[in-house]
């Protein structure tokens, strides 16, 4: 162990007995993505605690929703090739009084956000701070950034991840920890349409061949867009929302339906919206109500490169030094920020926040323990690596 590790672990371990209050104080505060208020006030709460010397800070606007934090050290900015990017969110799921639970039973500690991912912040926090404190933070190229959308799908901060990321070495994202402490390397793309179908209202009974039906045209939609499922390609398309009609003895002139896409590869996402629009214009065409899409691809896929591969196996390295496991995740079908990390040629993993289980129901919970040796493994991996 060098005498730079040595020290940074010396100062983490001093700033342990600071690792709870400060979690209990973010996550005591709401932070549910719609109330915008509610998101910026846990980033001022952000803003002030990592207001260490040596990282200097910007605040990025949020347009409807909460502002995005940005921290740089010296060497960052002046050695931009050399960044490794860390990235976090402040907003969680929860909506005013759903869940304000702060619960501490042994090692599990239960609470809104604790996993997902205030519990990751503090992560980064402690490391970070340890650093700070061991006098090494300033001339290591570090950027952190913690947007205020990511649990909507990240709509407003995407841009700005992606110029964050633009050049970086490589990039760390916190969400959750996975079962056995496993890395994440490989996350499904997703996507977002709404489907609406512009039919003519007609009487059912006096008046029904006049009509054209917006729920009849739709419901071919879905019965063909469904069957672009294909499993063995690690594609999907879920109708999921359907809406329509006013009542019973009206033929129906509007109708519409929510649609989710999933795809492994950026390729497959691409031919995967092509082709709902190709079903949409061959039902939408038949005579009956017409059909307009909005929407598209939401998030790309994290894909798994050589560049990718290596960077899981030295974060790997460090975490088994830590007492942490060091295995793979396998495939994860939900996206996050590492995806647009991973989009802009940036190797990234995921999945570096503490253990636990739960997020986004009312069980969510972390094993105290894990966060100790999840600051150890960032040490070792930004010291050492």
């Amino acid at each position: 162990m060098t005498d730079a590790l040595e020290g940074a672990l010396s100062a983490a371990r001093a700033r342990g007995a600071g690792m709870l209050p400060r979690l209990e104080r973010w996550v005591r505060q709401n932070s549910y993505s719609a109330d915008v208020e509610a998101v910026n006030r846990v980033g001022a709460m952000l803003e002030e605690d990592f207001g260490f010397d040596d990282l200097a800070m910007e605040r990025h606007a949020g347009d409807g929703v909460g502002d995005h934090l940005v921290w740089t050290t010296a060497a960052a900015r002046a050695r931009p090739g050399e960044r490794i990017l860390l990235v976090g969110h402040h907003d969680t799921v929860f909506p005013p009084g759903a869940f304000d639970a702060w619960e501490l039973e042994g090692d599990r500690l239960r609470g809104p956000g604790v996993l997902d991912m205030k519990g990751g912040l503090l992560t980064v926090h402690t490391a970070i701070g340890a650093l700070a404190d061991a006098g090494l933070l300033a001339d290591l190229p570090l950027t952190f950034v913690s947007v205020g959308d990511e649990e909507i799908g990240s709509p407003h901060s995407s841009p700005l991840v992606a110029e964050m990321a633009r050049g970086a070495r490589c990039a760390l994202v916190f969400e959750a920890g996975r079962d056995g402490d496993a890395i994440i390397t490989r996350r499904k793309g997703t996507g977002i349409l709404v489907v609406t179908a512009h039919g003519e209202a007609a009487h059912a009974g006096n008046h029904h061949r006049e009509g054209r039906n917006a729920i009849w045209t739709l419901a071919r939609f879905i019965d063909r867009a469904q069957g672009l499922t294909d499993y063995n390609r690690g594609v999907t398309v879920n109708v999921g929302l359907v809406e329509g009609g006013e009542a019973r003895n009206t033929v129906p002139a509007h109708a519409e339906c929510r649609v989710d896409l999933r795809f492994i590869t950026a390729d497959d996402g691409r031919a995967l919206v092509a082709a709902v629009q190709r079903v949409a214009a061959e039902v939408g065409g038949g005579g009956g109500a017409t059909l307009t899409l909005d929407g598209g691809i939401r998030r790309p896929p994290l894909e798994r490169s050589e560049a990718s591969e290596a960077l899981y196996r030295r974060y790997a390295e460090a975490a088994i030094a830590a007492g942490l496991g060091g295995g793979e995740a396998p495939l994860i079908g939900g996206g996050s920020d590492a995806s647009t990390v991973s989009a802009v040629g940036v190797p990234a993993i995921d999945g570096l926040g503490p253990r636990g289980k739960g997020f986004h129901t009312h069980g969510e919970h972390i094993e105290v323990s894990s966060l100790a040796m999840r600051v150890e493994a960032l040490l070792r991996f930004l010291v050492e690596g």
